[in-house]
């Protein structure tokens, strides 16, 4: 019963649809597509041009980069290359390593640079590990960029608890969101950050969200999708994947998907996600608590040992 009744607890969703594409109501008040496209994973590293303009053209406007993915230059270019007015878009990055001698704002202004852009409209901090002792000095740092205005908002990446704890600790500016490892089955290690992130209305960002269906298949989880998505396909008369009911799971907990590809079918597919109807609250349960009986992180195991 603790998928179930911790699931009541962070159901509250403030996603709304009444725009398209759909976004959530960040804790400054300002708005963000829930769904987003990563420049990590499968493009870690590599030239993110044209993947960039097809995500951009097939109608996502969330742009998800980061310092470490060495190809912030790229994104930069898939942006140009999209035609789209920096209005219509949202772009993240991410701090990596702060160089001897760099300050956390000389590294935003070189990651602008490549980006082309004046502004982001997110900047996180990725990785706690990488500013143990410092985090505080960090967020610090993070506050004066927003004031700044070289970012709009400013949030966290793979925070734990005791991380935000220690941010928390004289924070004039709450994290607006948390990007983690989020799917059925880190859920119920999740839980702990969750219920911190509800109390200050931070959002949760996922990325891996897709890990049970590609990472981690034949688990506990695969029926329960496999059952809603007949139940979708029914209803709707259309084609429902189970990515898809993942991506739908997500949404009805008001977390934002960011997730990637190289095919634009795939892409296509992520997008059409935003048409279709939510699941139930049975529907989301039985895939919280299915998830709940295995536990698998995909990704940076380290930040959570």
């Amino acid at each position: 019963m603790l998928a179930i009744s911790a699931f009541r607890r962070f159901a509250t969703t403030n996603v709304s649809r009444t725009m398209a594409p759909l976004t959530i109501t960040l804790n400054d008040g300002k708005q963000i597509p829930w769904l987003g496209f990563g420049t990590g994973t499968a493009l870690y590293g590599k030239n993110a041009t044209e993947s960039v303009r097809v995500a951009i053209a097939n109608g996502i406007t969330h742009l998800d980069g980061a310092q470490l993915y060495g190809n912030e230059d790229t994104l930069g270019e898939g942006i140009v290359a999209s035609g789209k007015s920096r209005s219509e878009l949202y772009v993240t990055t991410k701090l990596g390593k702060v160089p001897e001698g760099k300050t956390v704002r000389d590294t935003l202004v070189e990651s602008l640079k490549k980006l082309r852009l004046d502004y982001v409209d997110l900047f996180l901090i990725h990785m706690p590990i990488h500013h143990e002792g410092r985090l505080k000095a960090v967020w610090k740092e993070f506050e004066g960029i927003q004031k700044e205005g070289l970012a709009k908002s400013i949030g966290v990446s793979n925070f734990r608890v005791k991380d935000f704890e220690e941010v928390l600790d004289g924070a004039t500016i709450i994290p607006a969101v948390n990007q983690l490892e989020y799917h059925p089955y880190v859920y119920k290690a999740s839980l702990p950050v969750l219920e911190l992130q509800k109390k200050h209305n931070i959002v949760t960002e996922s990325y891996g969200g897709l890990t049970p269906i590609v990472r981690h298949k034949g688990g506990p989880v695969d029926p329960v999708l496999s059952t809603i998505r007949a139940r979708l396909e029914k209803d709707t008369g259309k084609t429902v994947s189970e990515g898809q009911v993942l991506g739908l799971w997500l949404r009805a907990q008001g977390v934002v998907e960011v997730t990637t590809s190289s095919k634009e079918e795939r892409v296509k597919e992520y997008v059409s996600t935003q048409d279709l109807p939510e699941l139930t609250a049975e529907e989301v349960e039985a895939i919280s608590e299915a998830g709940s009986t295995v536990h698998h992180r995909a990704f940076v195991r380290t930040v959570h040992r």
